[in-house]
């Protein structure tokens, strides 16, 4: 009996991120019967990779050189013919230059996604990424783009046919992300717990772009501006990063880090966010981001920045608020909108869970790129 086709993820590194989220999501709830996978990282693999339920994906670390690294694409070619790979599909900028090995070495159906923004390029006008975005274009069969903003950069600035291009959001697995009716802290969190307290908090990686130093001066100007909150609401920012220590010395300044927990990493993302009171997005750019779908399925009231595929997620005034980026009076100004009003955040906390539970389950998300990598017309004998 002939195996299913084989595709090969290749993606820059398996760790904790909202693509590598994704595409685990992807693998862990794709039929076994259908689609075989394997995930090439350029830069190895973490405890994430810990994560894929299936026993049969292999993970492939490249081990590619920082700068370019021209025997990576030998040993890439040499991968992709040992495994005799039927599809390969790239994820963003940094993988997107493997689609020519893979063309070279035979590998007739080429996907491409684009998941958000490059660090360096956050509103998609470096000319450089536009071009070699387009220069291999012709290589690639169908993209992937996750957000609307994301759709229109590909079409736009970059050129590529409408044709080519498939939009699809993530899925959040509304299995582990649910809201709780009883609300209490992780074990190991040292923050004092009072139903009446209130908790923000935000996940992700605490690094340029995610910008949580917004977060953390927009907190620092509410507590300053409306002393009565103190003892009453409290920070939590989940992630690790060079940012972290910057957060902690701000808040260490102005004498308020006793009412905040930068844990860190951590592994029961659920749990914390269940927790929550308020669920905070301070990117100066995104795609489509699962913290904010993650946040949602749990009940959250959402704000986030105006950025990328936030404004599709976060319907303003309906599951949330929408703010401009790096402009954290304006953030603290929406802070304080909830926190002194009970009843818009409960409204706004049942718009987001009923918001995700018809559009952005993972079982809707892995049917679109089913559909995809069967319309590539792989012919099985």
């Amino acid at each position: 009996m002939q195996q299913p086709p084989l595709i090969a993820h290749v993606i820059y590194r398996l760790g904790i991120g909202g693509l590598e989220n994704g595409l685990t999501n992807l693998i862990n709830h794709m039929s076994v019967d259908k689609y075989r996978h394997i995930i090439i990282c350029l830069k190895g693999s973490t405890q994430f990779r810990e994560r894929l339920k299936r026993k049969d994906v292999q993970i492939i670390d490249l081990k590619k050189k920082d700068g370019q690294d021209w025997r990576s694409f030998i040993r890439f070619y040499r991968i992709l013919k040992q495994y005799k790979v039927d599809i390969i599909h790239t994820r963003n900028l940094a993988a997107i230059e493997y689609q020519v090995p893979a063309f070279l070495a035979g590998v007739k159906y080429r996907v491409h996604s684009e998941h958000g923004w490059d660090t360096f390029d956050p509103e998609g006008n470096n000319k450089k990424y536009q071009y070699l975005r387009r220069l291999l274009s012709p290589l690639i069969k169908v993209f992937i783009p996750l957000s609307l903003h994301l759709q229109d950069y590909l079409i736009e600035k970059v050129k590529i046919p409408k044709y080519k291009i498939q939009r699809i959001c993530n899925g959040v697995d509304i299995k582990k992300f649910y809201p709780e009716k009883v609300k209490q802290l992780v074990s190991d969190c040292p923050l004092p717990f009072d139903k009446k307290n209130v908790y923000i908090g935000t996940v992700g990686r605490m690094h340029g772009v995610k910008d949580q130093i917004t977060l953390v001066t927009a907190f620092i100007t509410l507590m300053q501006a409306h002393q009565e909150f103190i003892g009453q609401v409290y920070l939590i920012l989940v992630g690790d990063g060079p940012l972290r220590q910057e957060a902690t010395d701000l808040l260490e300044k102005y004498q308020l880090l006793q009412y905040a927990w930068l844990p860190g990493e951590r592994e029961d993302i659920a749990d914390i966010m269940r927790a929550l009171d308020i669920f905070v997005l301070p990117s100066q750019a995104e795609g489509i981001s699962n913290t904010i779908l993650e946040a949602m399925a749990t009940g959250l009231p959402v704000i986030a920045t105006a950025v990328g595929g936030n404004p599709e997620l976060v319907k303003q005034g309906a599951t949330g608020l929408l703010v401009p980026p790096s402009e954290p009076e304006v953030m603290a100004q929406a802070m304080l909108s909830l926190l002194i009003d009970k009843e818009k955040r409960q409204q706004l906390s049942e718009n987001s869970h009923q918001r995700v539970i018809e559009n952005f389950s993972i079982q809707a998300m892995v049917t679109k790129y089913t559909k995809v990598y069967d319309s590539l017309g792989f012919k099985r004998k």
